[in-house]
């Protein structure tokens, strides 16, 4: 059983990655952003970008700094296939999941302007934001101290695998199957 964690900038592709691995590769994705979402659902809060940060960081003040991808990989194992764990944003998350037997973290990032304007093309609700807010938004996520605070260059600089996504889904479906076919070479 193969887990992949993806982690990157906003808008970069991490989407696109898990698109690919679920379709071409069999994966099951589990995603930090729709756990996140069923939870502010539920508490009847604004699903934004703030709120889920907000919600992530107090769940991992609570329970632990890898509280939420560490459901993630307990729903995987029940599941006991090849999965793909979306959204990696913490060194707590990084540290809980290099524990784990057959895991791998890739990262992807792509030029500011061209993950804007995906933003903007996927239009879901956190994403109907400026330009300014998008960059301000990513600057605030980047860096952090703590083990449980968002801090997505730590995360992209202990990837095992980085994709950069300048180019078209297939230029990326490319690259990523180079990796993969590795992977499965790898661990037979």
């Amino acid at each position: 059983m193969l887990i992949i964690g993806i982690t990157g900038t906003l808008g970069a592709g991490k989407g696109t990655i898990v698109e690919y691995l679920i379709r071409e590769e069999f994966f099951v994705h589990h995603s930090v952003r729709a756990f996140l979402s069923q939870e502010i659902i539920k508490k009847g809060l604004p699903l934004n970008r703030d709120t889920m940060t907000w919600l992530a960081n107090e769940l991992r003040k609570k329970h632990s700094p890898s509280y939420v991808v560490d459901r993630l990989y307990n729903e995987a194992l029940k599941e006991g296939k090849d999965c793909i764990i979306e959204s990696i944003r913490t060194r707590g998350e990084v540290e809980s999941l290099r524990q784990k037997r057959d895991f791998y973290l890739f990262a992807v990032d792509a030029d500011p302007a061209i993950r804007y304007k995906r933003v903007v093309a996927r239009d879901s609700e956190t994403d109907r934001i400026s330009y300014q807010t998008f960059l301000d938004n990513e600057r605030r996520e980047m860096h952090s101290a703590g083990a449980g605070e968002q801090n997505i260059a730590w995360c992209m600089a202990h990837a095992d695998f980085v994709f950069v996504n300048n180019g078209t889904k297939e230029e990326l479906f490319v690259e990523v199957k180079k990796v993969m076919d590795t992977l499965r070479s790898k661990n037979g």
